[in-house]
């Protein structure tokens, strides 16, 4: 019969175990950095990894430091900046002056600034940390700014991933082999168009659209034509293996974004853009907007370095809004993204960002 004295000194060893399990099931504690508070993503990504409640690989992250950052020009910016600034402050989060003080103080970057044209120019004076960094949509406001930048975290090892929240939206994501839809044969996204001055038409709103095309149908891309009207933008896209994608970027009547998925088991609806972020998160326009999965897989890359989406597709998603933008130029003519490529990579050399 076991005396009191041993059956303690299991316990304490069951205990100590439980102990370790526990902290072995807890994610690596990480500190976050932001640049660019003009864009509401920044506060919806806090929100979420400041959630008490969060779990899994939401848990353990902090927004520690944030650089307000904003674009003179751009009016959604001079509006919004001062909204979102009062709100991360009720994060506790610190405000600082620089770029250089964010990366100072964190482990993880989120470039958020809502104008792509400046991202270039803030990845570059992130990217000699090495440190990994997460840039919000659109990635840049031209095609050779992003292979600019995929070619400088590659020389200097700093890990780069940007991508659409719609992405990782659970009624676009789970259409890739969907039970009833089986092998993807073809797709048509269509969502809103909203378009900016600064930015090629597409690359401003559209972005979200197009990398749905991208989530459910792959890489793979040789040419785009695309019809433009004042009232909505249709892009063709003819993938390699004979596959056909199209988006409808819809300028005028109602907004939904959704798609059609043809397959070889069936045709089948997508689900909408989710709704899955806290209840008390209300976004602009009066909507829930879908951040949680992108929060996770952004948390996960932050831990391991390893983006969920390969620079190489990401590329592909600008080379076909570029190849786009030349065919609504040349009254819709086909145009091949590997000549477009070519054309970014030669310019994608100039040291100074655009």
């Amino acid at each position: 019969m076991l005396s009191f004295a041993r059956i303690a000194f299991f316990v304490l060893l069951l205990g100590d175990a439980l102990s370790e399990q526990s902290c072995a099931a807890d994610p690596k504690p990480l500190k976050i950095g932001i640049i660019g508070l003009d864009n509401y993503q920044a506060v919806a990504f806090t929100q979420l990894y400041h959630d008490p409640k969060a779990t899994g690989d939401l848990k353990g992250i902090r927004v520690v430091a944030a650089f307000p950052g904003g674009s003179p020009d751009i009016k959604e910016s001079v509006e919004s900046l001062p909204k979102w600034v009062a709100a991360i402050k009720e994060f506790g989060v610190e405000l600082v002056d620089s770029i250089d003080k964010v990366v100072e103080k964190a482990d993880a970057i989120l470039i958020m600034s809502l104008d792509g044209r400046v991202h270039r120019a803030q990845f570059n004076a992130v990217a000699n940390s090495g440190k990994p960094v997460y840039i919000g949509r659109p990635m840049a406001a031209a095609l050779v700014d992003v292979v600019a930048m995929f070619d400088l975290a590659k020389e200097k090892k700093a890990p780069l991933f940007s991508c659409s929240q719609h992405r990782f939206s659970p009624g676009f994501s789970g259409m890739k082999n969907h039970p009833e839809v089986g092998t993807v044969l073809g797709c048509s996204v269509y969502g809103g168009c909203v378009t900016e001055p600064h930015h090629p038409d597409l690359f401003w709103h559209a972005v979200h659209g197009i990398e749905t095309l991208y989530t459910i149908m792959g890489a793979g891309c040789e040419s785009v034509t695309r019809a433009s009207t004042a009232d909505a933008e249709l892009v063709t896209g003819v993938w390699k293996d004979g596959k056909i994608g199209t988006f409808r970027g819809i300028n005028k009547g109602a907004i939904k974004y959704r798609a059609m998925v043809f397959g070889e088991k069936g045709i089948s609806p997508s689900g909408d853009y989710g709704y899955d972020v806290p209840k008390n998160w209300v976004a602009p326009h009066g909507e829930y907007m879908g951040y949680k999965g992108v929060a996770i897989e952004i948390a996960k890359f932050f831990r391991s370095g390893q983006a969920p989406v390969s620079p190489a597709e990401t590329i592909e998603i600008f080379t076909f809004m570029e190849a786009a933008h030349r065919s609504k130029e040349q009254k819709g003519v086909p145009i091949r993204l590997s000549e477009v490529l070519i054309d970014a990579q030669k310019k994608a050399s100039d040291p100074k960002p655009k």
